[in-house]
């Protein structure tokens, strides 16, 4: 499963940035415009609210062929048999989470730092999240960005798949990409989009012509 997955556009959820909206109908819509992969993280659920929240994701992403990927929780991912989880560095250690969901599982997870990076290099990882590319008012507590220049210098030094999150917008798309990412992650630019499929289908199209 986890080589055919696509993660050139990949949308993180955020219910708190979704104008009131249900998340539901943002994730479909971001669908129909063209999101690859969707990666359900809401801190703020109970583990029931969250199983619950997981398996309607499950059944919007299904016709569409698109991974679900939680956030942190691997007992989660498991109970609702989701494509696998997103790591953070002070969460679950990557080997275990592997050695629980298995070999076809996917395994992601965020470097903020080049020593983070270069250690990710000897784990059975599938993906680094390359966090954050831009200032993100998402994720207050990082206290520097990689920057273009930061995710050029990554490039060559990583044998993973590069997707990179934080700031990314259609103003600032096509360049993450030249700069050499596999793919980018949003969660405000289609979140808070007044019309969230036309936001992905935008990004889907910046992401393929890059």
């Amino acid at each position: 499963m986890k080589d055919s997955c696509d993660f050139r556009l990949y949308l993180v959820t955020d219910r708190a940035l979704s104008l009131g909206r249900p998340l539901e109908w943002v994730v479909k819509a971001a669908l129909r415009g063209g999101v690859t992969a969707v990666q359900l993280r809401e801190k703020a659920c109970s583990v029931d609210e969250f199983v619950e929240l997981a398996r309607r994701m499950m059944d919007i992403l299904q016709p569409f062929g698109a991974p679900l990927i939680i956030n942190d929780r691997v007992d989660v991912a498991l109970e609702v048999g989701a494509a696998g989880v997103h790591l953070g560095q002070g969460d679950m250690d990557p080997g275990e989470a592997r050695n629980r969901l298995g070999r076809d599982a996917v395994v992601g997870l965020s470097v903020e730092a080049d020593e983070q990076a270069d250690t990710a290099e000897k784990l059975d990882i599938d993906y680094l999240g390359v966090s954050p590319i831009f200032p993100t008012p998402t994720k207050t507590d990082l206290k520097t960005a990689w920057g273009l220049e930061g995710l050029r210098r990554l490039r060559p030094r990583s044998r993973h798949r590069l997707i990179a999150i934080g700031g990314i917008n259609s103003g600032n798309a096509a360049d993450v990409i030249r700069a050499g990412a596999d793919g980018i992650a949003v969660v405000s630019a289609i979140c808070s989009a007044q019309d969230p499929e036309a936001a992905a289908r935008e990004l889907r199209a910046i992401v393929d012509r890059s």
